[in-house]
């Protein structure tokens, strides 16, 4: 079936949210269905959007302060008497901060605390270089027991909320602060483990998560008019990988780009080399943060800064494309 795209993604004024919106109301959504959901914030429940919840269950709702490692904890503990408990920070401190709670209490022990981390990544802008986090994707696919999803838009993040209010298993929710284009709409799929081809083509599969898929979109579009054809597979699991709908891609179109609002090394970047390196080997271009640091300024103007906008991401898969051979058999 066809993925059915808000077609408004490839114009100048596509539909914008951010993922953070998208959380907020998923999270209160699925506590109306389920009363053992709780949640628990570290002094940030307006920003981080759980004030939805935090206001219409307030019995249900911890505020634990600045205290990130206690904020995981006593997760842990909810869980373990059989409490659903989303706990959610700024991911520069969840799992920034709390990586190793995390681990012992939640993951080892095999409970499902579900972290989410907001402002994650390159817009969360003005904050700076110390907040803007693009280490966390790699932190927790690293983590046994842990399952990592980056919706790509608010719709999306709504769906995956209630996804993993469902599952058995730890999660890592990754959202962002700044208004990004949706490109999904109310009647697009999302299952945990499940990649989309959101666009179909020949020259370059473009494997995105995340707030980079819009943009990965929008590249495609701009690749269009360069002769270049790519198809663009959304991946907002990146653990667990859906690895035979990224393969099927690759093995017609004989390359590969990854694109991701972290660091390439790691994360989704990481991920899409360790299953080529297992059972393809296909010329690979790793789009996301370079072994460095953020910046700070205007959200969309960091984005792009470090060619993680539309024109960005194109103009590094042209030259790719120009130089990369296409895979084939027994290449």
């Amino acid at each position: 079936m066809k993925y059915p795209l808000n077609n408004k993604v490839y114009t100048d004024t596509p539909d914008i949210e951010p993922t953070r919106a998208g959380f907020g109301r998923g999270l209160k959504a699925a506590a109306e269905i389920n009363e053992n959901i709780v949640g628990l914030c570290a002094d940030l429940t307006e920003s981080v959007q759980m004030h939805l919840f935090a206001n219409a269950f307030p019995e249900r709702f911890i505020e634990t302060g600045i205290a990130e490692q206690n904020l995981v904890t006593v997760a842990a503990g909810l869980a373990r008497v059989g409490k659903i408990p989303f706990t959610a920070s700024y991911a520069a401190f969840s799992p920034g901060r709390n990586w190793e709670q995390i681990k012992t209490t939640s993951a080892l022990n095999e409970q499902p605390v579900k972290i989410v981390g907001a402002h994650s990544g390159a817009t969360t802008g003005p904050d700076g270089a110390t907040h803007q986090m693009f280490e966390d994707i790699a932190l927790m696919r690293v983590m046994p027991n842990m399952v990592v999803v980056c919706p790509g838009d608010s719709l999306e993040a709504e769906r995956a909320t209630l996804a993993i209010a469902e599952h058995p298993s730890a999660c890592y929710l990754r959202i962002a602060r700044e208004k990004t284009p949706i490109f999904s709409t109310p009647d697009s799929p999302f299952e945990i483990g499940k990649a989309y081809v959101l666009r179909e083509g020949k020259d370059v599969t473009i494997v995105s998560t995340g707030i980079e898929t819009p943009y990965a979109l929008r590249a495609a579009e701009l690749l269009e008019k360069q002769g270049v054809s790519a198809e663009v597979v959304h991946a907002p699991t990146v653990k667990p990988l859906d690895a035979t709908t990224i393969l099927e891609s690759v093995q017609k179109t004989g390359r590969v780009v990854t694109a991701e609002d972290a660091q390439a090394a790691g994360g989704l970047g990481g991920a899409v080399a360790e299953l080529l390196g297992d059972q393809l080997p296909t010329p690979l271009l790793r789009i996301g943060m370079q072994d460095r640091y953020g910046e700070s300024g205007a959200p969309l103007e960091v984005l792009a800064h470090f060619k993680l906008d539309d024109k960005g991401i194109a103009e590094q898969v042209k030259p790719f494309i120009d130089r990369a051979p296409k895979y084939h058999q027994g290449f």
